[in-house]
């Protein structure tokens, strides 16, 4: 791993270089769009990562804390990817917490076994903007 402490890298640069999106141009989206803070603030894409930075970042429903091990450019093999962080402790909790939640909040309401006719749907539209009888 080509590491570069004293130049840095692009935080969007190193999002992708470890993996957490798949393209640059989703990690500067994630970056400009609030998903991502950089040791607790927002910030832009082009914020250069030093080493031991924590980074909180959002991918679905799932918000990691990360610190930063390793600061590279080159987008490497995922069991290599993942000695460039080290997820902290409370994350891991807290995203098992979240994932527990949302598999008994599926258990407690299942899905139909099929999709509604047409006048089901109907009637489901009348329901829900208040023009039941």
């Amino acid at each position: 791993m080509k590491d570069k402490p004293s130049e840095g890298v692009r935080l969007d640069k190193w999002l992708w270089a470890a993996r957490f999106y798949k393209t640059r141009a989703l990690a500067r989206e994630m970056v400009d769009g609030g998903k991502v803070h950089y040791n607790g603030q927002r910030s832009k894409p082009s914020k250069l990562v030093e080493l031991n930075a924590t980074l909180t970042l959002r991918q679905g429903n799932d918000e990691r804390t990360v610190i930063v091990k390793a600061v590279t450019e080159n987008r490497r093999p995922a069991v290599v990817a993942a000695l460039m962080y080290e997820e902290t402790a409370e994350s891991i909790e807290k995203r098992e917490k979240v994932a527990l939640a949302r598999k008994m909040n599926a258990l407690t309401m299942p899905h139909p076994d099929r999709r509604p006719d047409k006048k089901e749907r109907r009637d489901l539209m009348k329901f829900k903007h208040g023009e039941h009888e």
